[in-house]
C-alpha cells in the first residue's frame, strides 16, 4: 500500500512539473504596424541629395591628397 502512494505522489508530482509554466504569459497585446508604401517622389529626392553629396565630397578628398 505504502508503494501504491509513493507511485501516485511520483505520477502526480511528475505530471505537475511537467505542465508547469516556465515562463510568464504576455499580458499586453502587441500592437500591430501597418507597412505603408514609399513615396516615390520622396524617394528621388533623397536619392538625388544623397547623390549630389557624394558628387561634392569627392573634390574635396582630391584636394586633401594632393
Amino acid at each position: 500500500m505504502k508503494k501504491l502512494v509513493m507511485f501516485a505522489v511520483f505520477v502526480l508530482g511528475t505530471a505537475a512539473m511537467v505542465n508547469a509554466q516556465t515562463t510568464p504569459a504576455q499580458t499586453t497585446a502587441s500592437k500591430e504596424v501597418k507597412a505603408t508604401k514609399p513615396n516615390k517622389k520622396e524617394h528621388k529626392k533623397a536619392k538625388a541629395d544623397k547623390k549630389a553629396e557624394t558628387n561634392a565630397a569627392k573634390p574635396e578628398a582630391a584636394k586633401v591628397q594632393k
